[in-house]
C-alpha cells in the first residue's frame, strides 16, 4: 500500500524521486500526452513499510529495468498543489542522486518505462537547453549534481 491518503482537506504523498544525472544532462520521464507534455522525476510513492532508500530502488528498478546503487540523499521537496482534478496535494518528496552506472548512462530517450503509466518514456533533457519545456520538480534547474553536496531543501506552492 503506497503511502498517500485521504483527508477532508485534500490528499497527503510521501514520495521518492531518483536523479539520474551525466553533468547538467538528466534522465527524466515523460508523459505520454503531447497536447499539455511534461517531464518528471523517475519515481514515486513509497510503500508503507518501506523506507525512502527502498523505494528509491524499487522506482528505479521498475522505470528504467536497472539495478544501482544510491549515492545519497541530495533535496527534500515540500510541495502544496491542486491537480487537474481540483484536489489539493500536500506532498513530500525524497530525492537521491545514484552512484555511476553505464548502463543508465546507455539509455536511449524515448525508452518506455517498464512501471509507469501507459505511455510514459524516459528522456535525457539538457537542463542548459531546458527553458521552453516544463519539468517537475523545478528545482531540478537549478541544483548542481555534480559539485553540491549538501542536502538541499525545496518548499513549493502552486
Amino acid at each position: 500500500m503506497d503511502c498517500t491518503f485521504q483527508t477532508e482537506q485534500g490528499k497527503f504523498n510521501y514520495r521518492v524521486g531518483v536523479i539520474i544525472h551525466s553533468g547538467r544532462k538528466v534522465l527524466m520521464a515523460r508523459n505520454p500526452n503531447e497536447e499539455r507534455a511534461f517531464y518528471y522525476s523517475v519515481g514515486g510513492r513509497v510503500r508503507f513499510g518501506e523506507s525512502m532508500e527502498e523505494a528509491a530502488l524499487r522506482e528505479l528498478k521498475e522505470e528504467t529495468g536497472i539495478d544501482c546503487e544510491l549515492d545519497r540523499l541530495a533535496a527534500i521537496h515540500e510541495n502544496f498543489f491542486i491537480d487537474d482534478d481540483g484536489v489539493f496535494f500536500h506532498e513530500i518528496s525524497c530525492f537521491f542522486t545514484v552512484k555511476p552506472n553505464e548502463r543508465l548512462l546507455q539509455i536511449k530517450d524515448g525508452t518506455r518505462t517498464d512501471g509507469g503509466p501507459g505511455g510514459e518514456y524516459l528522456e535525457w533533457i539538457d537542463l542548459n537547453k531546458s527553458d521552453n519545456i516544463t519539468i517537475y520538480p523545478d528545482f531540478y534547474r537549478t541544483i548542481d549534481f555534480e559539485n553540491d553536496r549538501e542536502v538541499k531543501h525545496f518548499l513549493s506552492r502552486e
